[in-house]
């Protein structure tokens, strides 16, 4: 099974992602789908020409309300826009049900940028972020927990 996204903004509209499901016949030899598992990751991530370590507000997210995503970025220097932003994210739970693309709400091209998301439900979410510097794009992965309000 692939999820399939396309994400774009029309002239005169308002951005969109649209989400589709493709389902592919097992082949022999295909990895067995129901042992993969995500773990929680948040610890820093060596991407390409920098390292990207996340830190949240609250520090153990919560569905339904805002979190703080705060990603410091080493070597800052050199740091440019991507495709108009400083920075590019998609999370998806790990059921791929909930797909959001955002950008950053501060970001300045400086060593911090911050995204600020509302995950819709308790799940397991695997973050990429996009960054780039001196030309090269770097994408960081983080698999974020978040638990309903108890």
């Amino acid at each position: 099974m692939y999820r399939i996204l396309g994400d774009y903004y029309p002239s005169g509209g308002t951005p969109q992602l649209m989400a589709r499901t493709l389902i592919i016949p097992p082949q022999a030899g295909d990895p067995v789908l129901a042992l993969a598992k995500l773990d929680p990751t948040i610890g820093p991530c060596h991407c390409k020409n920098i390292d990207v370590e996340l830190v949240t507000d609250p520090r153990q997210p919560i569905s339904g309300q805002k979190t703080l995503l705060f990603f410091k970025i080493n070597p800052a220097e050199g740091l440019e826009k991507y495709l108009a932003a400083w920075g590019h994210m998609l999370a998806a739970s790990d059921d791929l049900i909930d797909m959001i693309h955002t950008h950053p709400f501060i970001a300045d091209g400086g060593p911090q940028e911050q995204f600020n998301l509302i995950f819709p439900r308790a799940r397991l979410y695997r973050i990429w972020v996009q960054f780039q510097r001196k030309g090269v794009v770097n994408t960081a992965v983080f698999n974020v927990p978040v638990q309903d309000l108890h």
